[in-house]
């Protein structure tokens, strides 16, 4: 995103091609953007400046990621173009007014369903007005939205958390030479200001890497180490976590890669216990409770989550998937609205329906490690949104992972 609005060309290693990183990709070409494949992984930008972006023919169509939808919205809603966005079936079931009312205040002219819902409709402005906004709840996707905005609006556009979130899209924006600041859960952006091209180093996805992290932790014996892992301290809740849970983890090897923190990960076979998860913990692990909740459920002892309703909003509702799945297995849950009680105990097998979830259906792939029969995954296939080449990986360090 930031590579196609700056000026100069952006080279890119690391690159994730799965199917989330693709569609956004192939909306910038759409949008003109020349996006070369150097080599798997890298990608050579050549960018277009903030007002770069010509209409696209069609719709922009995001596929199942609501990152890429709701950033687009920010990003889109100060540009002289009209734009449609759409995705598959389960991103237009996605809420979309906690971006748009506060891109509206701004003066961005947006349209979605009654609902809320996908398509996002976006119609060419001549210029957005700073806006000061506090978030309702901590999201650091919608957080995103009205920053990138904000590069585009009159005036000082300040964002308030009520508690910290990943702070990737800060990060990102300096790297590009585009000031901000940021103090006690206030980010305020000036808008008007070029993006230079720059290259970026992608480290590993620490989401990604929560599943054989786990998998290391739960598995009767064992150990697993993955290097070059992005530690950005907004992001590694899902390790404070498990240390609670006593699990064995060792982090080595630090170091600064792109601006970001990286880092080696051992995880060895452990006696995890069951916590009641801090809420301050929740924001910086929101996208790992999935894999999580497995680790709790071969944990001695109960564990209980909760503040994290957004887990009701995500590809699926996370929160009753995960709890129908563990029921499934012959586990003891029970649901709230805003988490959940896990009860660590012998797991079965059985047919878990992931609701089309990638992470929903990539845990309990995980959870077949612990389980005394075999476990059964339908609708997988956005397993590829997030983590191409996942069944591959786990069948190369012992797990038996058969896909249909």
């Amino acid at each position: 995103m930031f590579a196609s609005i700056a000026e100069g060309e952006t080279r890119i290693t690391g690159f994730l091609e799965g199917e989330d990183c693709l569609a956004t990709m192939n909306a910038f070409q759409q949008m003109g953007v020349k996006i070369e494949r150097v080599n798997e992984g890298e990608l050579l930008v050549h960018g277009l400046g903030k007002h770069g972006l010509t209409q696209p023919s069609g719709l922009l169509d995001l596929g199942n990621s609501g990152t890429s939808m709701r950033l687009l919205t920010g990003l889109l809603a100060g540009q002289s173009i009209n734009t449609t966005l759409v995705g598959d079936g389960s991103l237009m079931k996605r809420p979309m007014r906690r971006v748009c009312d506060p891109l509206s205040v701004m003066g961005a002219k947006l349209k979605t369903n009654t609902d809320g819902t996908p398509p996002v409709v976006i119609s060419s402005v001549n210029d957005l007005e700073a806006i000061s906004y506090e978030l309702p709840v901590a999201s650091a996707q919608v957080k995103s939205a009205i920053l990138l905005a904000g590069m585009y609006a009159n005036g000082e556009t300040v964002v308030i958390e009520p508690k910290p979130t990943r702070d990737h899209t800060e990060r990102m924006l300096m790297a590009f030479g585009y000031p901000i600041k940021s103090q006690e859960g206030t980010i305020s952006i000036q808008g008007g200001l070029p993006l230079s091209a720059t290259n970026i180093k992608i480290p590993a996805d620490i989401s990604s890497a929560a599943f054989f992290i786990v998998a290391a932790c739960i598995a009767p014996e064992g150990q697993i180490t993955i290097h070059n892992v992005g530690m950005n301290p907004t992001r590694t809740g899902v390790i404070d976590i498990l240390l609670a849970m006593n699990a064995d983890i060792k982090i080595h090897n630090k170091k600064i890669v792109g601006g970001e923190p990286t880092a080696s990960i051992t995880a060895k076979s452990s006696q995890l216990k069951g916590i009641v998860v801090p809420t301050d913990l929740v924001p910086s692990a929101i996208d790992e409770f999935p894999i999580l909740c497995i680790a709790a459920a071969c944990a001695e002892g109960e564990t209980r989550v909760t503040n994290a309703e957004e887990l009701r909003v995500k590809e699926s509702d996370r929160i009753s998937q995960v709890a129908k799945g563990l029921n499934t297995l012959g586990i003891q849950v029970q649901e709230f609205n805003d988490g959940l009680t896990i009860i660590g105990g012998e797991m079965a097998g059985g047919v878990i329906k992931s609701g089309h979830d990638h992470r929903i259906a990539m845990s309990f792939t995980i959870a077949s490690l612990r389980a005394s029969e075999s476990i059964e995954i339908t609708d997988c296939e956005n397993v590829a949104t997030s983590f191409p080449g996942f069944v591959e990986l786990a069948n190369s360090i012992g797990l038996s992972v058969n896909a249909k």
